[in-house]
């Protein structure tokens, strides 16, 4: 571990100092702050895949040497941690959940003083999750049939499981937020 400079952002492979590395060409890729860095040309064309960049191409770089990066981290030292979060209050039930995990794939339901959360995230579930008016209009102009309203239903549900997808994958790569290479891509037929 001391002869690595930095991980894979694809593989999280070690990249050694002074080492051939890559970086992706768009602009929001390789920012001091984004950072990243790739092993192979493989994994920045996974890269690619996930950003949906309209033109991009993998830079040749050169990790810097140990003496080099310590120089460096030296100049510009690390933003101080974030202050922690203020504890709940004492009256709130604490709620502990491990995230992506996959034998609850829908979040737990967030405590409420009206005592009917249970019931909340039962209509939730059941929450339509599409624009009706439009899926019916996008049916109608491609294709020209008619579309039933039991339809709704039925994507609602393939929303939910792509979203729980998309939650697990922001978990397991120690996220919170949901970004848009979480979603997996459409299988056209």
């Amino acid at each position: 571990m001391a002869e690595t400079w930095l991980k894979c952002s694809a593989c999280k492979n070690p990249i050694p100092y002074n080492a051939t590395h890559w970086v992706c060409s768009v602009s929001t890729c390789n920012r001091k702050a984004t950072g990243y860095v790739f092993c192979t040309v493989s994994c920045w064309d996974s890269h690619v895949a996930d950003a949906r960049h309209r033109d991009a191409w993998a830079v040749e770089k050169r990790a810097p040497t140990k003496e080099q990066w310590e120089r460096e981290l030296a100049e510009n030292p690390p933003p101080p941690a974030p202050a922690p979060r203020p504890a709940p209050a004492p009256s709130a039930p604490v709620v502990r959940r491990v995230v992506g995990e996959a034998s609850s794939p829908t979040p737990a339901p967030a405590p409420s003083s009206s005592g009917g959360s249970t019931l909340q995230l039962a209509e939730a579930e059941r929450d339509i999750l599409i624009v009706v008016s439009k899926m019916k209009k996008y049916i109608k102009d491609r294709s020209g049939f008619n579309c039933s309203d039991a339809v709704a239903d039925m994507l609602s549900d393939h929303v939910r499981a792509i979203c729980d997808d998309a939650i697990r994958a922001a978990a397991r790569d120690e996220r919170k937020t949901v970004l848009d290479r979480d979603v997996p891509r459409p299988i056209r037929r």
